[in-house]
């Protein structure tokens, strides 16, 4: 850590050692520009009772696998939607999540 309380973080594994955006997101995983053929790959015991979006269990998607803050996974990273795709570490939503589970906000420099 550095003097100003900044860290270094690779920013190409950061997110398999967080999963902090997944384990957040009752109200954000929905489907939106994914075709028929694209969402029928996603397991349907996965997807929401009005099939708009992921199943979560609380704030939680049902896809995330592991331990906030230690080591997680994406259990259809492959087929993931398009809201999951988009996500980049050290985002305004990413820096919400990580708070909310306190862990350290990840500063893009």
């Amino acid at each position: 850590m550095a003097i100003d309380g900044t860290f270094a973080v690779d920013l190409s594994t950061c997110c398999q050692a967080c999963g902090a955006c997944c384990a957040y997101s009752a109200n954000w995983p929905r489907f939106s520009i994914e075709s028929d053929d694209e969402l029928a790959l996603i397991p349907e015991k996965l997807v929401n009772d009005r099939q708009s979006g992921m199943r979560c269990e609380g704030d939680r998607c049902a896809a995330l696998q592991g331990e906030i803050g230690t080591a997680t996974a994406c259990g259809i990273y492959q087929v993931r939607p398009e809201v999951c795709r988009t996500c980049m570490p050290g985002d305004a939503e990413c820096a919400m999540a990580r708070r909310k589970f306190g862990l350290p906000v990840i500063a893009v420099v």
